[in-house]
């Protein structure tokens, strides 16, 4: 509720100043308005990708992504007999890693009480940055359908997520826990007929088990259409337990649907001809808003990847297909790294990029998309932004960079 008076005036590199500029006066607001959003810049490390992908934490430190990144999820944790459980006890801690491969230069040994696997991978990591964050995040689109049974008895599921995110051996390297749960009351590879309230059930058991000291968060739907996924769960009301919430706002359209038609997988905002009115960041966002959620405790999603078709004639979105185009690892979907190069991309829509290259049509988020997404996450005064997940990017950590550039 302070007015200020703003005059400029400008200095050549010779140090000449130039006389000041009319006045202009303007008034803070006396509640918080829109921008000053915050800057969490979460990424997800995802424990299959030592395999074939052979990325490691190591990689997190030589990219130079480490130092930019405030959080790390570590996906995933199952969920099976209405518990927490180890998703891959071989990856997570027992693989033994080499001089080359281990963050700081040194090999594990079988010594008694030594934490071997992308756990100790993570403890060294936290001891470059000490200041990183790491969730352990449970669930996920294959490990979803544990959670009605979960549902049924929240406290007992809260303490065995407990007990194995507080284990003696890898206690010191988790700061809190993740929820994915896709989708409470709702249908993903599975369908859920738990109820609305849930979900807030199952995250009010979890902030009571763990307390105020460690974070508590979820992944949660972006779909943001009347009668859609948001409405099925109390998302408002579970949002008082949380510490955010990580908006999966990716994945709205792709190969998936083998015939088109094609569209930017993670729009912004809604644009002319979007396939499903509804599926886009900013409806969710505002929904999400609507319902109660502060603004503060939302984060915006980007994937690091891009989805595509084959047997595509026109260039611009909307266009048929005839399958999921080729992909490194799943046919559909093809990490940045790649896409940068072979399907470099020649236009925009709803705030992400899109590209056609022969009769393959890819889209996906660039630097420059980022970026717009970025500012938008601070004029709507969002938490800051995560990503799925840190083996597309760039060796050097282009996509990072941006996200980082664009939070401040």
């Amino acid at each position: 509720g302070t007015a200020y008076t703003y005059t400029v005036r400008a200095r050549d590199a010779a140090g000449n100043l130039s006389a000041n500029s009319a006045s202009v006066t303007g008034t803070t607001q006396t509640t918080g308005g829109g921008g000053g959003g915050g800057n969490k810049l979460l990424g997800y490390f995802a424990e299959w990708g030592v395999y074939g992908r052979q990325y490691f934490v190591k990689n997190i430190e030589t990219s130079g992504s480490a130092a930019k990144l405030t959080h790390i999820n570590y996906a995933f944790g199952n969920v099976t007999n209405g518990q927490c459980a180890i998703g891959d006890a071989y990856a997570d801690y027992d693989m033994a890693y080499t001089t080359a491969n281990s963050v700081d230069g040194k090999a594990d040994t079988w010594d008694a009480g030594v934490l071997r696997g992308s756990f100790g991978q993570l403890r060294k990591l936290k001891a470059l940055h000490p200041n990183l964050k790491i969730l352990w995040s449970f669930g996920g689109w294959t490990w979803s359908g544990g959670f009605a049974q979960a549902a049924a008895n929240p406290t007992a599921f809260a303490n065995s997520c407990y007990n194995l995110v507080e284990d003696p051996r890898w206690a010191d390297v988790f700061d809190g826990i993740d929820i994915d749960w896709e989708y409470p009351n709702a249908c993903g590879l599975s369908c859920d007929s738990s109820g609305a309230a849930a979900f807030k059930n199952l995250m009010q058991a979890l902030r009571n088990r763990f307390g105020s000291n460690y974070l508590v968060t979820a992944a949660i739907t972006a779909d943001g259409t009347s009668g859609g996924k948001i409405d099925a769960a109390d998302y408002g009301g579970a949002s008082q337990y949380v510490d955010w919430y990580n908006v999966m706002t990716y994945d709205y359209f792709g190969a998936f649907a083998a015939q088109g038609p094609t569209a930017p997988h993670s729009p912004l905002t809604s644009y002319s001809g979007i396939p499903t009115p509804g599926f886009d960041s900013d409806t969710a966002i505002q929904k999400l808003k609507s319902k109660g959620v502060p603004a503060s405790k939302l984060l915006l999603g980007i994937g690091f990847y891009g989805r595509g078709w084959t047997g595509v004639t026109q260039a611009a979105p909307g266009g048929t297909a005839t399958a999921a185009a080729p992909g490194t690892y799943e046919a559909g979907i093809e990490d940045y790294k790649v896409l940068k190069n072979t399907c470099p991309a020649t236009g925009t829509a709803g705030g992400t990029a899109y590209a056609k290259c022969g009769s393959n049509w890819w889209s996906y988020d660039t630097p420059a998309t980022i970026g717009g997404k970025m500012t938008y996450s601070k004029n709507q005064g969002l938490g800051g932004s995560f990503f799925w997940e840190l083996s597309g990017d760039t060796t050097n950590g282009e996509l990072i960079t941006a996200m980082k550039n664009g939070l401040g």
